[in-house]
């Protein structure tokens, strides 16, 4: 397929965990030009996959939105996408605590502006926002996407702000906006100081794994390529003004799920783990529904847990020399 029969995306945030996959996803199918935006340098092989393919046509510029939205409209203005989805967030919800104005003006004030910017650009058929279950806080049972709002983090709070900013857009001003909230994401490539790599990571290099609460808290995992499948979907077909979930129908611990990983490398899981108090505001367990997405594009999550984390295992060791050498820790940018 020429350039000229190929639909525009444009992904902000694509050097992200969750930007970096669906990048990827994109130009696997062959249907797609990508140009990608992000606030840091882009990544290499390690981190991005299409990283990997010297031949990967990826257009790509460092951009900050709350630094250079005027340059990101220039982009907008010359590649004219046909859909626009944002990765872009502040996204560590223990940092929020220190730093909440900056989760606010990047989740929230941030994307108000962009949503401003971005309404009379008519050539734009989608607008796909990634949001995080986390604006639902404390559930019992199983959520859906009608749930209340209810966060109880800075980072839930701020998330929540910026998502009810681009309905005001919708209703206004039919915004072509619609929306994407996945459970707890892994997979190959992401962020080391999130559990399943920093856990693997902590392994190999033989030392301590702080478990917060005791690792009592319930998760739904699911692989960042079953998300990043869902996503390109919503993007195509979704409903603007719309929110989708995208969850697998169990949870696990995170005790349970750093036992499985110790299995998996064969250590001890006592000698690991250090218990340590919880994090504030650490929601106890969520299971979101993700019913609608099934029936309306036939979604499915289709790779296992137990083959998840042998893909990430895979990952870390292929890229040992380079990871070792890399912080564990979360790096604050604003």
């Amino acid at each position: 397929m020429s350039m000229q029969n190929k639909e525009r995306v444009l992904v902000i945030g694509s050097n992200s965990f969750s930007g970096g996959d669906f990048v990827q996803l994109l130009l696997e199918s062959g249907r797609f030009q990508v140009y990608g935006v992000s606030r840091s340098p882009e990544k290499g092989a390690c981190f991005l996959e299409y990283r990997t393919n010297e031949e990967s046509s990826v257009a790509y510029q460092q951009i900050n939105l709350n630094q250079q939205m005027d340059d990101l409209m220039r982009i907008v203005d010359d590649f004219r996408p046909d859909y626009l989805v944002n990765f872009a967030a502040q996204g560590e919800v223990g940092s929020s605590w220190v730093w909440p104005t900056h989760w606010f003006q990047t989740n929230a004030v941030a994307i108000t502006e962009l949503a401003q910017r971005l309404k009379e650009k008519k050539f734009i058929r989608r607008y796909l926002h990634v949001s995080t279950p986390e604006v639902y806080g404390t559930c019992r049972g199983v959520v859906r996407e009608d749930a209340p709002l209810n966060p109880s983090t800075p980072y839930a709070a701020s998330k929540a702000a910026g998502d009810l900013s681009l309905m005001t857009f919708f209703k206004s001003f039919a915004f072509p906006v619609v929306f994407v909230r996945a459970t707890n994401v892994y997979g190959p490539r992401q962020q080391l100081y999130r559990i399943i790599p920093r856990t693997m990571i902590s392994i190999l290099k033989g030392e301590k794994l702080p478990l917060h609460g005791g690792g009592k808290a319930l998760k739904s995992y699911i692989h960042i390529r079953d998300v990043s499948r869902g996503e390109l979907m919503i993007m195509e077909k979704g409903r603007p003004g719309e929110v989708y979930h995208l969850s697998p129908s169990k949870a696990i611990s995170i005790r349970d799920l750093v036992a499985q990983i110790c299995e998996n490398f064969q250590v001890n899981f006592e000698d690991l783990v250090e218990m340590t108090d919880e994090r504030l505001g650490q929601d106890p367990s969520y299971v979101i529904d993700s019913t609608k997405a099934r029936q309306e594009f036939s979604w499915e999550p289709q790779i296992s847990f137990e083959e998840g984390l042998l893909d990430v295992q895979k990952w870390i060791e292929t890229y040992w020399e380079e990871i070792r050498s890399l912080p564990v820790e979360y790096q604050h940018q604003i």
